[in-house]
């Protein structure tokens, strides 16, 4: 079955790495991986700040570049809540593409996801062995109900220990154009999130989407940490970190 991949805009810009892992891990279950060469943005950053015409027209442009997959899966909580939960705001009944949209959302998946519930994933390339603690990423939790599933493919490493860290469910602050509109606050929340990663003791902390990773290592670096590991979950799960 063909598997299209949405590599999301910060995956390409700064860690293509993470979709390779990804496409490793989908691959390695049986399923052929199709990447749209002409895929950009899911446009949920237009969407959050008010463009409404902007957002439809890349909506409409995912419809048509992954309705032929039997799958949309995406390493990112954030792009696949957008695909799969905002862009109805976008294209309601008597759009025409509704129909086209609603058979996209029902076949769009974050990844981990994906790995635990349809691929039925039993092990996993990668040999990380040490203690980590996973962040859960706001959208992937409170829009997918990604919360289980990483940790279950985490769990069935031999080498792995996850140790929870205080408050994972709370955010870091990044929250897109948050972290630029009200970057004292963001910097409050972020700062409180790596004080908790670091009180665990893990060597590592895995999460599912790049904004956080980019928000919470740029925190630790400032602050003198240079050894707490900051690592996308496909990364990790694929071998590839």
């Amino acid at each position: 079955m063909r598997v299209g991949l949405f590599v999301t805009c910060l995956v390409d810009l700064m860690r293509p790495q993470i979709g390779f892992a990804a496409i490793k891990l989908l691959e390695g279950a049986g399923y052929e991986v199709v990447v749209p060469a002409t895929q950009t943005c899911c446009g949920q950053p237009g969407y959050n700040s008010g463009d409404r015409a902007g957002a439809l027209a890349l909506a409409e442009k995912v419809i048509g570049e992954f309705g032929n997959c039997d799958y949309v899966v995406a390493p990112s909580g954030s792009c696949g809540g957008m695909i799969k939960t905002h862009y109805a705001d976008l294209i309601r009944a008597g759009h025409p593409l509704h129909a086209q949209l609603q058979a996209l959302t029902a076949k769009t998946y974050e990844l981990t996801d994906f790995l635990v519930n349809v691929a039925k994933l039993a092990a996993v390339p990668g040999t990380y062995a040490g203690k980590i603690t996973y962040h859960d990423c706001c959208s992937g939790l409170r829009e997918l109900g990604v919360k289980q599933q990483p940790r279950a493919l985490l769990g069935s490493m031999p080498g792995v220990e996850i140790a929870e860290m205080k408050h994972c469910e709370e955010c870091c602050g990044f929250g897109g154009t948050f972290a630029v509109k009200y970057g004292n606050i963001s910097d409050a929340i972020v700062t409180e999130k790596c004080q908790n990663i670091q009180a665990t003791g893990a060597n590592a902390v895995v999460l599912g989407d790049l904004g956080c990773m980019l928000n919470i290592e740029g925190k630790l670096r400032r602050s003198g940490d240079t050894s707490t590991r900051v690592l996308h979950v496909a990364q990790v799960l694929a071998g590839e970190s």
